[in-house]
């Protein structure tokens, strides 16, 4: 399967076209801190690294392709909503929700969808940028899996108009959050699909791919573990993972590319291959501390 390289997580949303502006005074009293000495990250550099993130939503379609069945016990339940009082644990379950809500609009699973757009939206509150969230909309295109297009460009168009505003106000960190969150979780379902599926090797080495992903996060927490105790300790349990991941090796083969006609146009074609190696134990390693990680910050 081809890998959609669209940003984020599958947050179902869709711009505000005509919400209320919140109040800037109001966001920054929501502040865990009185003050943000966290540094400034340009958007353009968070972009970058978006651009080579899968997004949950086609990890989802992949996992519905191989035949497995919806499971709702994989994902984070929406009853868990009044644990998460902070902003850190806010953002990072914000992305979670949505990568959740993403997993059950591929199996059309609407009932369980409301419950996480009722979630999404109240996590978005809590953080003001509710602003960003339509309800009425989010509904309509999260119950019917056929927008899945309008979906990814729309979570693409969303998510830089919450980071825009988020580096505005100096809290680009919760961008970082909501984009670890958000692929924490779709790695907990992956994997713990991918260790009962021991054939599946396309789902395998999705998960192997996700090694050089899990560098880019890394280098974003790394922005903060100096000003940011929670983001410190976060990246402590994410370096856990990363060394469970270097035991995956992925080579890169160049090949000279070549021209051919398509549809009587010419098209260049890519001749390079890429190869992962990635062993059942090693899938089983990453589920492992992926799980741990996740619990920590959804209890």
């Amino acid at each position: 399967m081809k890998v959609v390289k669209i940003g984020l997580f599958a947050l179902i949303l869709a711009a505000c076209s005509s919400g209320k502006k919140t109040d800037e005074q109001a966001f920054l009293e929501t502040l865990d801190s009185a003050k943000s000495e966290g540094p400034t990250i340009s958007e353009a550099v968070i972009g970058d690294i978006l651009q080579q993130i899968p997004s949950p939503l086609e990890i989802s379609v992949l996992l519905k392709e191989s035949g497995k069945k919806y499971n709702s016990s994989f994902l984070n339940s929406p009853d868990n909503l009044p644990k998460y009082n902070s902003n850190f644990k806010k953002a990072l379950n914000l992305g979670i929700y949505g990568t959740d809500l993403g997993y059950t609009n591929i199996y059309e699973q609407n009932q369980d969808g409301v419950k996480y757009i009722s979630s999404i939206k109240s996590l978005a509150d809590g953080l003001n940028i509710g602003q960003f969230f339509d309800i009425e909309t989010i509904g309509r295109l999260a119950t019917n899996s056929k927008n899945l297009d309008s979906l990814l460009l729309i979570t693409t168009q969303n998510f830089n108009s919450i980071n825009h505003y988020l580096q505005t106000q100096g809290r680009a960190n919760l961008s970082v959050l909501l984009l670890t969150g958000g692929w924490l979780e779709a790695m907990h379902i992956t994997c713990n699909v991918a260790i009962n599926d021991p054939n599946n090797k396309e789902l395998q080495e999705k998960i192997g791919e996700q090694k050089v992903i899990l560098e880019n996060i890394m280098l974003l927490l790394s922005f903060y573990q100096e000003t940011d105790q929670n983001m410190a300790s976060l990246l402590s349990d994410m370096k856990q993972l990363q060394a469970a991941f270097e035991k995956v090796n992925i080579t890169y083969t160049y090949k000279e590319s070549s021209f051919e006609i398509v549809d009587g146009v010419m098209v260049i074609k890519d001749n390079s291959t890429t190869t992962i190696d990635i062993t059942p134990e090693n899938i089983d390693s990453i589920r492992s501390i992926t799980s741990t990680i996740r619990t920590k910050i959804t209890s």
